[in-house]
């Protein structure tokens, strides 16, 4: 009987809804499986079954709904790799989805813009090629929905894009804008994945530069397209627009053919790319637009995708969604029929029912075939015209980095300009700022202080808006002043002008009256001739009587004449008159304006003076306010040198010596500060400010010196004592010669100075002095104490081989046993010790070749002394803690030393490799083999160091016999009084055992002081040698490096650990 183990759903249910539904499930199952394989977060490129599953479910649904309903729902923010994926698979439906997509997407931009920007702050290799990937999908949806002519994969013929295009010419020069905006998107993606990636083909053939390398196929597809596009517009813009309006564009479009011309060059190069798609070749130099006929010569750049091997997949339908339901259904019927038999009893055999059913299947693939054939017949012939025009742009961006690189170095240039001038503006700010910063640094113990600071900053800002409300008000005055005298001088020129006026009148009206008494004076000789005629011709009597009448009638009218004249000239005399009296009332109007405008002139000069006196006082009042600080700063801190509370605080001569450069420095800035405001008594910004920095600083170099002195010798503290009270005896003398205005001009910092200068030497003096050694002699040292310390431990090896064998002839039973393991037990330690420090010879090579540039081995070690200094110091203390380690065991194996010795000599040799590591790890890179090696070279030393403590004790256990304790015999009172005399010893014995620790507590302290402090007062008087190579002695320590504290809970007096506080004012 034929079984089915699984029975499809749609046999058992023959209802279409029940199908469909069935169909959606199993679509939405299969694009979230496609969907999930595609976008992941392996660095490995997206497969293209994948990517091709999501395409081929974008045209059964018609649309990308299913696709951004799956997407939103990625941890898109959580991985940039998966970001990275989610873009490509983006693109690739966008160019080769169903053309619904395209809305889709629009309603999700600000999905792509969030992960954009999200990835963009980030500092993550793949994030900003995210952003970037981003900005282009997001240009590429807003050109397409802007321009629907064009589809995603921008295939259109060149009628299409002479439609698209138009005969409007400001609409083909914003089209072709937006094309060379479209094409930097584009190009700016690919020259981030380039610079991301080593161009070798050995990278390209990498998973990891493949997943980067893998959008730039569709990138290649779409560059292509617009760089025919651009050039038929540039062609068309030419023919009717000018040359020179087209400059830009030229010089755009040659930028952007010689980057694309670099990357399909260098694209083609890669092993990757030859594979999956064939690059066009552009030509050598781009298309010449200023000549009509260059567009002949245009050949279309066309990109071929090859047909790809078949890839070990799942078998697809690459049918239409109809046939498929016919074959499902046919398939289904036959399933029904071998299951349950024939329908109506017809009875088929098998192999007949399968013939049929394949050659329907390979009718149907043979339909396809030749649709998919004929599709890309017709994709090639579109490409191959596209194959050789896309290698112009790479002349023309790089002018456009060299031009972006002459802004930059411009914008350079202004930005140290506005540097400078915002440094030399805000000077006076920052000194107030630094004051401020120090200020909050100690904030918890100088809250007092701090107040008035902020207080003296308020009064310091509230005279600085007075200075400027009184500047105005002067300016205003000046302003008045001004006007006033442009007043005064028109007046003048007015009086003047009246002057000249009256007097031109004045002179006309004389010169009337002269001719006026001339034509009288003539009149009165004709009237005294007529008078002589008239008596001479008396005798004529009636024949003159009519001339005498006729002349009598001529005098009367003359007379008549003469009275008029002169009522004219009365008239005229009046009105000079008044005219005289008007001159004189407006002079004395005049005067009386401007002796108000003189006395308000006046009271606005002494206005100005008492405020300017006014700010002055202020000014000196706010440097008296900082003085009375900067003593109570200084006097704190003369108070630390007699306070016993300060013994405890310790400090470096090192850290001395900074404080003491930096109170130097403070007192030039005090010096320029004390000059401006001498030069200029209304302004005491910068003499304020470098008092605050000065009492600071100054009495944070008094403090540390008290603190120095604290582990220095006594001469040497008492001289760093006597300098510092003198440094601040002279600074409190300084500041009150500043507190007098007569004394404050002259007030000279010298003497501070001098302090300071003496402390400083002292803390110079006071600097560790371990290594006698120039320089230029470090890095020979360095080799030979190595080379001493590699010698020193294999003789070390060779005399417990010896020690060993003695101890075979010498010895048996028990000892023979406790000696050979712990001469074996250090033997290990030994070959362990020898392994550590090849190893560290090893890294201390890897440090130097990879730390000294190009510089030589000795420079490299003389500018890195201190580092040096450590390095042999550690060095010294391993040969001569394995000297001291095989001493020891001689001396134990002989039954001359004790056990005890052992155990020490074990724990110093662990903290002696201890140090060497440390030294050797402080300047190598964490991520060095030789420092992992070193490392587990350590961890063996300690293991070894273990075991021979153990060997130690378990032989000391053995070979030392303990006496059986019998108290049978002995009374109740024996028993008492042995009691008793039990406890005397052990409080003998804790007595003895405190002060020895307490004695192991001052030798530490004392052998830290000698390593990192100073050198014994012997070495003062008399130099010390030049250290040989020899390990016979114990070397001292390098100078440790400043390392926080414990807490107070864990430290122990008894081992002679004291927690040391520095204080920093």
């Amino acid at each position: 009987m034929n079984t089915i183990k699984n029975v499809p759903s749609r046999v058992l249910s023959r209802r279409a809804g029940h199908g469909l539904e069935a169909d959606r499930e199993q679509f939405d199952r299969n694009q979230a499986i496609s969907i999930s394989k595609a976008i992941n977060t392996q660095e490995a490129p997206v497969k293209e079954k994948h990517a091709r599953r999501i395409i081929l479910g974008t045209h059964h649904e018609k649309g990308a709904f299913t696709f951004w309903s799956y997407a939103i729902g990625l941890p898109l923010p959580s991985s940039s790799i998966l970001s990275w994926k989610f873009c490509h698979v983006l693109h690739k439906i966008l160019r080769d989805g169903h053309p619904n997509v395209l809305q889709d997407c629009q309603r999700h931009k600000s999905n792509i813009r969030e992960i954009g920007d999200l990835w963009g702050h980030l500092h993550d290799r793949y994030g900003q090629l995210v952003n970037i990937y981003a900005k282009l999908l997001l240009h590429k949806i807003s050109f397409h929905i802007k321009h629907p002519e064009f589809p995603p994969n921008l295939e259109v013929t060149d009628d299409v894009l002479e439609k698209a295009a138009g005969t409007d010419v400001n609409d083909i020069f914003q089209l072709t804008v937006e094309m060379f905006d479209y094409m930097d998107c584009e190009l700016r993606l690919s020259e981030s994945v380039s610079r991301q990636l080593n161009t070798a083909i050995a990278v390209s053939q990498m998973s990891a530069g493949q997943c980067k390398l893998a959008p730039l196929i569709q990138v290649i597809q779409d560059c292509s397209h617009l760089y025919h596009y651009t050039v038929k517009l540039m062609f068309k813009l030419h023919s009717c627009l000018p040359a020179d309006t087209l400059q830009g564009h030229r010089d755009r479009f040659h930028e952007q053919f010689h980057s694309l011309k670099t990357f399909f060059k260098r694209a083609s190069d890669m092993l990757y790319f030859k594979r999956l798609i064939q690059i066009p070749r552009l030509p050598d130099n781009p298309p010449n637009f200023l000549r009509a006929s260059a567009l002949a010569e245009h050949v279309k750049p066309v990109v071929v995708i090859p047909n790809e091997a078949p890839e070990d997949e799942e078998p697809e339908n690459l049918i239409e969604i109809s046939t498929a339901q016919q074959v499902e259904q046919v398939v289904a019927e036959d399933i029904f029929e071998q299951t349950f038999g024939p329908v109506n009893g017809i009875m088929k055999d098998d192999r007949d029912l399968q013939i049929e059913n394949l050659k329907k299947e390979i009718e149907l693939l043979r339909a396809e075939l030749e649709k998919i054939k004929l599709e890309a017949q017709r994709y090639i012939t579109q490409l191959k015209a596209q194959v050789n025009s896309l290698e112009s742009e790479l002349e023309e961006q790089r002018k456009q980095k060299q031009k972006a690189l002459v802004d930059n170095e411009q914008l350079r240039d202004e930005l140290d300009k506005l540097r400078k001038m915002k440094l030399d503006n805000d000077k006076a700010v920052g000194m107030c700022s630094e004051a401020e910063k120090r200020a909050q640094s100690t904030e918890t113990r100088y809250m007092k202080l701090k107040e008035k600071h902020n207080e003296l900053v308020n009064i310091h800002a509230e005279l600085l808006r007075k200075n400027a409300d009184t500047a105005k008000q002067l300016t205003v005055t000046q302003q008045n002043r001004e006007e006033v005298a442009r007043i005064k001088e028109q007046l003048e020129l007015q009086m003047d002008q009246v002057k000249r006026e009256s007097e031109m009148k004045l002179e006309d009206q004389s010169f009337q009256m002269e001719q006026l008494k001339q034509a009288l004076d003539a009149k009165k000789e004709e009237l005294m001739q007529i008078q002589q005629s008239l008596s001479n011709s008396e005798q004529a009597g009636s024949k003159m009587s009519s001339q005498v009448e006729a002349l009598h009638a001529e005098q009367d009218s003359l007379r008549n004449t003469m009275m008029a004249k002169e009522a004219e000239l009365l008239f005229i005399q009046k009105m000079i008159q008044d005219k005289e009296a008007m001159l004189t009332q407006e002079k004395n109007k005049n005067a009386q304006e401007i002796k108000g405008l003189q006395e308000r002139l006046s009271e606005k000069e002494a206005r100005e003076k008492s405020l300017q006196r006014k700010l002055i006082d202020d000014q000196f009042s706010i440097i008296q306010g900082t003085v009375k600080e900067a003593e109570n700063i200084i006097q704190d801190a003369l108070a630390k040198l007699d306070d016993p509370l300060h013994i405890r605080c310790t400090s470096s001569p090192d850290y001395l010596i900074s404080r003491a450069q930096s109170a130097l420095e403070s007192i030039s800035s005090l010096e320029n500060g004390h000059a401006q405001y001498t030069q200029n008594l209304t302004d005491a910004t910068g003499l304020v400010g470098a008092l605050a920095q000065f009492a600071h600083l100054t009495a944070d170099t008094i403090v540390n010196g008290s603190a120095t002195s604290h582990m220095a010798p006594t001469d040497h503290a008492d001289r760093l004592t006597d300098s510092c009270r003198d440094c601040g005896n002279r600074s409190l003398q300084y500041l009150n010669e500043l507190k007098d205005r007569q004394s404050l001009r002259h007030a000279d910092p010298a003497g501070v100075k001098r302090s300071l200068e003496s402390i400083l030497h002292l803390g110079q003096e006071l600097r560790p002095k371990n290594l006698d050694i120039k320089q230029e002699e470090l890095g020979d040292v360095v080799e030979k104490e190595m080379a001493s310390t590699s010698a020193a431990i294999e003789d070390a090896v060779r005399r417990i081989e010896e020690m060993m064998n003695q101890a075979r002839q010498g010895s048996s039973g028990v000892k023979l046993e406790v000696n050979e393991r712990i001469l074996q037990s250090c033997t290990e330690l030994m070959k362990a010790i020898r392994l550590l420090v090849l190893t560290s010879t090893d890294l201390q090579k890897e440090i130097v070749e990879s730390g000294r540039g190009a510089a030589t081995t000795q420079e490299f070690y003389a500018k890195n002394s201190r580092w040096t200094e450590g390095l042999i110091s550690a060095s010294k203390a391993v040969g001569w803690g394995a000297t001291q380690l095989v001493e020891s065991a001689d001396r134990v194996v002989l039954h001359t030393g004790k056990y005890e010795e052992l155990i020490v000599g074990s724990h110093e040799i662990a903290a002696s490799t201890a140090q060497l590591v440390a030294a050797s790890k402080v300047k190598a890179d964490k991520n060095s083999q030789n420092l992992s090696k070193l490392q587990q070279c350590s961890r063996n030393v300690n293991e070894m160091a273990a075991n021979v403590v153990a060997s130690t004790k378990s032989g000391q256990e053995q070979v030392e016999e303990k006496d059986t304790m019998d108290f049978s015999g002995m009374s109740l009172i024996k028993l008492k009084k042995e009691e008793m005399e039990t406890q005397v010893k052990v409080l003998e014995l804790e007595n003895k055992l405190e002060n020895e620790r307490m004695r192991l507590g001052e030798l530490r302290k004392k052998h830290y002081a000698l390593a990192g402090v100073y050198e014994d007062q012997e070495e003062v008087v008399k130099p010390a040698p030049l250290p040989r190579a020899g390990i016979l002695k114990k070397p001292q320590l390098a100078q440790k490096p400043n390392i926080p504290p414990k807490q107070d809970s864990k430290l122990d007096k008894g081992d002679g650990v004291y927690q040391a506080h520095l204080v920093d004012y």
